[in-house]
């Protein structure tokens, strides 16, 4: 459902993803990890359509994103660092309006609003404008936004950043349940999550995939924190690839 080959992106001199290549299936929960700088929102940037590689090519259930960018994106359920969105409007006109531009008409739009609402526990806040609302009510309404059209991929940057424990575990059980029908890959910095969550996990350091294997594999060659920390500051040319 996700295919990636060769994606490559440089900003002036800098690789800042160089030469990744990877891809999900149906089922699939891919936990994008690495240390602050290593290429993770890029990729996800590019696997969206919102950026252009400088090489390389994305598939989405078999469209290519730069040559059929809108048959692909309809597919994607995107949710981008920070959680961008129109302040002034609150999460029901926001969701009634992203509803609109996904196609959806009539007592559709109403219905999907209010079902990705209920999903992300954003009821409370339905009428109060988005500027007014916590970091951590703004991330579930770019949750909503990202899940509302039902897409069979989501693209999901750092997914529980800004949440507190219990919306954590709310929004892992959610995305656990629609894990079966979908691919999803999410970046995340908390190890905890791509247990908790993921099925893949790949760690990428200075633009390269050094790392692509399962949770459990991570786990026998000791706690999941030693061995983040040890491949992420090792040479990622020399790092041994794990795969399941």
């Amino acid at each position: 459902m996700i295919e990636i080959e060769g994606l490559t992106k440089k900003f002036g001199p800098i690789a800042a993803v160089a030469g990744i290549t990877l891809s999900a299936s149906k089922g699939d929960v891919l936990g994008l990890l690495g240390p602050n700088g290593a290429g993770k929102s890029t990729t996800m940037k590019m696997i969206a359509g919102y950026l252009a590689p400088d090489a390389g090519h994305v598939r989405i259930c078999g469209r290519d994103i730069e040559t059929e960018t809108t048959a692909a994106q309809i597919l994607i359920g995107y949710l981008p660092e920070g959680a961008p969105a129109y302040g002034d409007m609150t999460p029901r006109h926001f969701l009634n309006f992203i509803a609109a531009v996904r196609g959806f008409r009539g007592a559709e739009i109403k219905k999907r609003a209010l079902a990705a609402a209920a999903k992300t526990e954003l009821e409370p806040v339905m009428d109060q404008p988005i500027e007014t609302l916590s970091k951590g009510f703004k991330r579930r309404v770019g949750l909503a936004q990202a899940i509302l059209h039902d897409p069979p991929v989501l693209i999901m940057d750092e997914p529980t950043d800004g949440l507190d424990p219990n919306q954590k575990h709310s929004v892992r059980v959610l995305l656990r349940g629609m894990a079966k029908e979908k691919a999803i890959i999410i970046s995340t910095h908390l190890l905890e999550e791509v247990e908790a969550v993921c099925n893949r996990a790949v760690i990428i350091d200075r633009g390269r995939i050094i790392i692509d294997s399962t949770p459990a594999k991570l786990r026998e060659r000791g706690p999941l924190d030693d061995v983040f920390r040890s491949l992420t500051t090792s040479d990622a040319q020399r790092a041994r690839e794990v795969r399941p």
